[in-house]
């Protein structure tokens, strides 16, 4: 795991991507990173990742879920996601270091809690790619001529044959475009962000200006027509992946000029702008809605197989020429992030080649220095990803569970170095962390359950295969290769994981209901707090968290560069 950083940072630097700083002369020497990327550097890397492909379906699926109440599931989703950002963000600070989502257990608890967590960071970042795909496709079926030609969508949104076959060539233009490495992906971030956002701001304005219905908010059974557990269902249908992306900011934490006053502030403002972006979103889209759509309830709002929202409603209230603007930007948006994605699963992977955590052939580059082999293993995952999630809504439920399992490993990781490092310079502190970090843990496994049995278990078999691969990689090795893995500081994650899968098993998302409502929530709860505390008791101990830390830091130093020009 000590590769997994440096190569996934160097990587986004030379691409331009969304890693990459807005300022200059942020490699020095070709190598050390310098501290000169500013609050709006920092800002524009996060705001970025939050405003993508996201805001294009979320506000129909959430709708779906829970009326009118999506509106308490955006606020609910941006409180919860705030306090596992500010937890990355003192993390951040702390341990600059390169892909520190993956690091940061490893230093807490050995080289076997950080696979897990770099394998879900790579589960998440291979399933984004397809993702983004199905994205474009749901816009470009609402095109008339695309519609009566060519069908790509069922009426349930999964994909058709001929819709599988159009993804299956995007893939490969992502996969052609990464292995020759080609330059034009170095655009500008800041102007990228700018677009991004400017279309959805635009799309408020119009649809508030030319047609805005107040009683959509009460139609169709009332403001919550159904509960609380619509608000919660919502939130892994296209609510967090939406809002998520913060920790690309703390991913810079290295190359921040003042981190204890620039990162926090801007993960804070990136995710309070993509908040009030996403809710004034929601409140558009319900206003602009045909009441009588909404008479027999919120099943089908835009009209039943329909996957491009904002552009019906657009045509339907008269502005043709947005529509137009959505449509393109249902394809540059979503294919710019498949792009960057592709290339992040396929470094993820060849830094797991380097650390010999899977087979080495995984790490092995072209004469350009491209870790070929990782970008193929990322497009046959992609592919496969198609076949048991063949619409956009369930591959989110999947990577929204994936990324909260990511950043659950944040909130034990900070208390167990607070304990173990107590003398580390830490730029920016989580405040009460006693107290906001458990929280934090508890609000990332609320949505790994909120995300649906149906995701847990299909991860669980993830984590599983990942191990697989991970042991026989090891046994294969010659002994003087093995790292110690610390197993006694790991063994909370099995049980960790395990019962939350059992939960949801019992609950009711996908599972068999045998818990009450709001019962469910609070064993979740309480179940959290009792890993939090063992796990917390069980780290790694002071000196073996220094010792991990300036192997990192020194191994980096030492590295070479890996070529993807």
């Amino acid at each position: 795991m000590r590769r997994i950083g440096s190569a996934i940072r160097r990587f986004y630097l030379a691409k331009g991507g969304p890693m990459a700083p807005t300022t200059t002369g942020s490699v020095d020497s070709g190598r050390h990173l310098r501290r000169d990327v500013g609050f709006w550097g920092l800002m524009f890397v996060s705001l970025g990742s939050i405003i993508g492909s996201g805001w294009l379906l979320g506000a129909l699926t959430a709708a779906t879920l829970a009326g009118p109440a999506s509106l308490l599931s955006w606020i609910l989703a941006a409180v919860m996601l705030a306090l596992l950002a500010l937890v990355h963000a003192e993390l951040g600070a702390a341990y600059p270091i390169a892909g520190g989502t993956a690091r940061f257990p490893s230093f807490a608890f050995g080289p076997l809690a950080g696979f897990t967590a770099g394998w879900m960071a790579w589960v998440q970042a291979v399933a984004i790619a397809p993702i983004e795909v199905e994205a474009t496709l749901s816009y470009c079926d609402h095109i008339s001529w695309v519609k009566n030609n060519i069908t790509l969508l069922h009426t349930d949104g999964t994909l058709t044959g001929a819709g599988l076959a159009i993804a299956t060539v995007f893939m490969l233009l992502f996969t052609i475009i990464n292995i020759f490495g080609v330059k034009l992906l170095a655009e500008s971030n800041s102007i990228t962000v700018l677009w991004k956002t400017a279309i959805p701001l635009l799309t408020v304005v119009v649809l508030l200006l030319l047609t805005f219905h107040a009683s959509n908010f009460t139609a169709g059974g009332g403001f919550m027509p159904f509960g609380a557990h619509g608000i919660f269902a919502a939130l892994p249908a296209g609510v967090v992946f939406a809002l998520q992306g913060f920790e690309q900011a703390i991913q810079m934490a290295g190359e921040a000029r003042k981190p204890q006053q620039d990162v926090s502030r801007a993960v804070i403002t990136a995710t309070a702008i993509g908040t009030v972006v996403y809710i004034l979103l929601e409140i558009a889209f319900i206003g602009a809605l045909n009441p009588a759509n909404l008479v027999h309830g919120w099943a089908n709002p835009v009209g039943k197989g329909d996957f491009g929202p904002y552009a019906t409603l657009a045509i339907g209230a008269g502005a043709s020429w947005l529509a137009v603007l959505l449509y393109a930007d249902a394809v540059i948006s979503p294919a710019g992030t498949g792009l960057v994605y592709t290339a992040t699963s396929s470094r993820l992977s060849y830094a797991l080649g380097r650390e010999r955590s899977v087979p080495s052939p995984v790490a092995q580059v072209s004469r350009k220095g491209v870790p070929v082999v990782s970008i193929l293993i990322a497009f046959v995952v992609g592919e496969i990803a198609f076949l048991p999630f063949p619409s956009w809504q369930s591959l989110v439920g999947l990577v929204t569970s994936a990324t909260a399992i990511m950043y659950a490993f944040g909130p034990i990781a900070l208390r167990a170095l607070r304990m173990r490092d107590p003398e580390r310079v830490r730029p920016y502190r989580l405040p009460a962390h006693q107290v906001l970090a458990p929280i934090a843990f508890i609000a990332a496994n609320l949505i790994i359950y909120w995300s649906s049995f149906q995701a847990e278990w299909k991860l669980g078999l993830a984590i599983v295969l990942g191990l697989v691969i991970f042991t026989v990689t090891r046994v294969t090795r010659p002994s003087a290769e093995r790292t110690h893995l610390n197993w006694a500081a790991s063994m909370w994650v099995w049980p960790w994981l395990i019962g939350m899968i059992v939960i949801g098993a019992l609950g009711r998302y996908g599972g068999n209901k045998v818990l009450p409502e709001w019962v469910d929530i609070l064993t979740v709860a309480a179940f959290s707090l009792a890993v939090y505390f063992f796990a917390v008791r069980i780290a790694v101990s002071s000196e073996e968290v220094n010792a991990a830390v300036a192997a990192e830091e020194a191994e980096i130093a030492a590295e070479p560069e890996l070529n993807i020009a």
